[in-house]
């Protein structure tokens, strides 16, 4: 039986506010704070946070299942809190598969800029990437990392098989919307024979990825430029969740396929979407069409002459794309990749 709209709204409402308070918890340390069982001053103590709100984070989190207490039926101030181990991967390990958390981030970043959303409605105009803040940058980076890391290399490649065993004898790889690096520095571990350059034209995203390969010790070059710059020849080029947020996807195919060395590949990771428009839609679809009202298209609206395609790229229209790029074959992996599906554009 299907959950009526008001109590959909309701259950929505309850749920961004959750993802506020965990935003808050990543923002503040807290759940790296809670490796250990902590009572609210000890948490307050250890975090840096005034006791009387870190009371209230606490029984909010255990009340919303995100935290365990070890006996509510204790007085506030004996109560010791801790995350468990699905929790403790959820919130504390970012390159855990099932760290979602992030997610919160974005949804913060994009409260931020709402107003200039309302005003692009009505201007037509557009909100620039950057406008979205650290918050929701930090997001994006953090959700795709646990895939990037460990899927990307292992897994997602054998949608180019060819090119991924020529890899690991040397060549040039080139990650074209690199955000914070994460997919570079994962092949470049992967592929220490390869020369691999993580390419972003967002100035922030590129001073993260350089502190986060650092920090790796993970020696890869990260250039802040766009497509038009690329200087092949490179073995495989991605597009890892970029495609939809260009501005200009053809001209930018375009380039990549004359940058490709003549046995190349282009692996793209976009949004998985149905192949066609359907009202209501799953549940998936529907964060589809969330993400790309508040965020996607308004961002990609922000660049003059943009093709403004939104979050929902279905499987035809990449195919469509590629092919006025001149590419001449575009084909859809069953590799599961979660959020995406996987094309392997060949020129």
């Amino acid at each position: 039986m299907a959950v009526a709209l008001d109590e959909r709204l309701i259950a929505s409402t309850v749920g961004a506010l959750e993802l506020f308070s965990i935003h808050l918890g990543r923002n503040l340390g807290l759940y790296e704070a809670l490796d250990e069982p902590r009572t609210v001053a000890e948490l307050a103590e250890t975090s840096g946070i005034d006791s009387r709100y870190s009371r209230e984070w606490l029984e909010q989190q255990a009340v919303a299942g995100f935290v365990t207490v070890d006996d509510p039926e204790l007085t506030w101030n004996r109560r010791r809190y801790w995350l468990d181990a699905d929790q403790h991967a959820l919130f504390a390990r970012p390159e855990h598969l099932s760290h979602v958390s992030p997610l919160a981030d974005m949804v913060v970043g994009i409260g931020q800029v709402l107003p200039d959303v309302a005003n692009a409605f009505s201007s037509g105009g557009g909100v620039p990437y950057p406008n979205y803040g650290a918050s929701f940058r930090d997001g994006q980076a953090g959700i795709n990392r646990p895939a990037f890391t460990h899927e990307l290399a292992t897994t997602w490649l054998g949608a180019v098989p060819d090119v991924a065993e020529r890899l690991n004898q040397g060549g040039r790889v080139a990650d074209l919307g690199c955000g914070a690096g994460w997919s570079t520095i994962a092949l470049a571990r992967a592929f220490p024979n390869c020369e691999v350059v993580g390419i972003d034209n967002d100035r922030a995203s590129i001073a993260d990825a350089r502190a986060n390969a650092a920090a790796a010790g993970v020696a890869v070059r990260f250039e802040w430029t766009d497509a038009s710059e690329l200087n092949g020849p490179y073995d495989l080029v991605l597009i890892l969740e970029a495609l939809h947020d260009l501005a200009a996807p053809v001209g930018v195919l375009r380039q990549v396929r004359r940058t490709l060395a003549g046995h190349g590949a282009v692996l793209v990771a976009d949004e998985k979407v149905n192949d066609r428009f359907v009202a209501p839609g799953d549940e998936l679809e529907r964060m589809m069409y969330g993400w790309s009202v508040v965020h996607c298209l308004p961002a990609t609206l922000a660049e003059e002459g943009s093709a403004g395609i939104g979050t929902v790229l279905r499987p035809d229209l990449v195919a469509t794309l590629a092919g006025d790029a001149g590419f001449t074959s575009t084909e859809l992996s069953d590799i599961d990749a979660g959020f995406f599906n996987l094309y392997t554009l060949r020129p």
